[in-house]
């Protein structure tokens, strides 16, 4: 028998919940906690499934019957009308989805994978550059056109290799995009088809070896704060990346053995990285233990002893004394490297050092060795070399006191 309104008025809640049924599929749910909700039974592809009206009696059982009548429509074409009504609400929701979300919506799903850095970094573009153009368009409205007048803005300043990052994460914004459903085409392909030529590229620059005890003269003499003396001596005696440096936390460091070991977490390649502490370097430790040993960074910055020092402070440091466009803090690296190398010191070794991957994905995937053994001698004649050169040239040597 067809339902009534007075039927559905007076159904009480029981235990468990039960069905009323009314014709054609259609029943009403009543729920033990007294609530009442429409729902019709149907057949498509052949399976089962159900499709919900809302609840009584905010949809009377005429309007449920209407809603019923609608569905059965719609089953006669050929057309299920669950997926029908799942495609309309991902319509509806894609239709409004801004750009600025999208882009949220990926770089919390890519931010876990990254290094800090490249975290700090596609947060920054997105919010200064990208979002500020962009952001407040629904996503599915934006064109390549304005996506290329986008990149050119920022080749415009100069920032050719910030231009160049913008351009591949607008590609994977959209792609992912395109993954999740929410978008049929991606705008932002072939963006470097009308990308600006880059400059030549150019090495972070260093000093010579034999330039090194006039540079570490200075350091010792010049009015800077004695963290970033300290942590340029050491920048010289490791070869790590300054980033590495500047977030080191006192707990990956072991004095006694002589060893330094960053998580992959720190690190841009993600994967440890061990790195031999020669006795000169032991020696600054020591000494910067006295000064924030209670810390938990070893280069805390001056404001917020919970940040690490400023990323700019080492290179500003290099500027004042004079060695602007002739030493950078990254430039260390390559200083190793170029002197390393000259002496025939085993390259694997020290690309190793420098924590580089291999050029060969396949022999980088397969080569774990760390030659730590090896690196520890070498970086100990790195360091006695260095004293050995600023003794010669009566300079202060790089395990002077801090």
């Amino acid at each position: 028998m067809p339902l009534t309104d007075s039927a559905i008025k007076t159904a009480k809640p029981k235990e468990k919940a039960y069905k009323l049924s009314d014709a054609h599929g259609l029943y009403l749910l009543v729920n033990p906690n007294g609530s009442k909700l429409w729902r019709l039974k149907f057949r498509a592809n052949g399976k089962e499934k159900s499709l919900a009206f809302g609840a009584y009696p905010t949809v009377s059982l005429a309007q449920a019957r209407q809603k019923r009548d609608e569905a059965r429509k719609m089953l006669a074409q050929g057309i299920d009308p669950s997926a029908e009504r799942k495609a309309a609400k991902q319509a509806q929701r894609t239709d409004g989805l801004t750009f600025e979300a999208l882009a949220l919506e990926w770089f919390e799903y890519k931010a876990p994978r990254w290094a800090e850095g490249t975290r700090d970094k596609a947060r920054l573009y997105l919010q200064k550059d990208i979002n500020p153009a962009i952001g407040a368009r629904p996503v599915k409205t934006i064109t390549r056109p304005e996506l290329v007048e986008l990149v050119r803005k920022v080749e415009a300043r100069g920032a050719l290799n910030v231009a160049g990052k913008i351009r591949q994460w607008l590609h994977h914004i959209f792609r992912f995009g395109l993954a999740t459903g929410v978008l049929d085409a991606n705008p932002a392909t072939d963006l470097d088809v009308v990308a600006a030529p880059q400059k030549a590229t150019r090495h972070h620059p260093h000093v010579t070896f034999a330039e090194l005890p006039e540079l570490l003269g200075k350091v010792e003499s010049a009015t800077i704060n004695p963290l970033t003396r300290c942590a340029i001596r050491l920048l010289v005696l490791t070869a790590v990346r300054p980033g590495e440096l500047r977030q080191a936390p006192w707990s990956e460091f072991d004095l006694d053995s002589a060893t330094w070991t960053i998580p992959k977490e720190r690190m841009k390649a993600r994967r440890p990285h061990v790195v031999p502490l020669p006795r000169q370097a032991v020696a600054i430790l020591v000494q910067l233990q006295e000064i924030t040993g209670d810390y938990p960074l070893v280069f805390p910055g001056q404001n917020n002893s919970a940040r690490p020092m400023s990323d700019n402070t080492i290179n500003k440091a290099l500027r004042l004394m004079g060695y602007e466009g002739r030493q950078t803090g990254h430039g260390f690296r390559h200083l190793l490297s170029t002197e390393l190398n000259g002496r025939s010191y085993n390259s694997d070794w020290i690309e190793r050092q420098l924590a580089h991957g291999d050029n060969n994905e396949i022999r980088d995937t397969y080569n774990h060795a760390n030659y730590l053994e090896q690196r520890r001698e070498m970086m100990q004649a790195w360091a006695d070399s260095i004293d050995a050169l600023c003794a010669g040239n009566n300079v202060v040597s790089i395990k002077r006191e801090a």
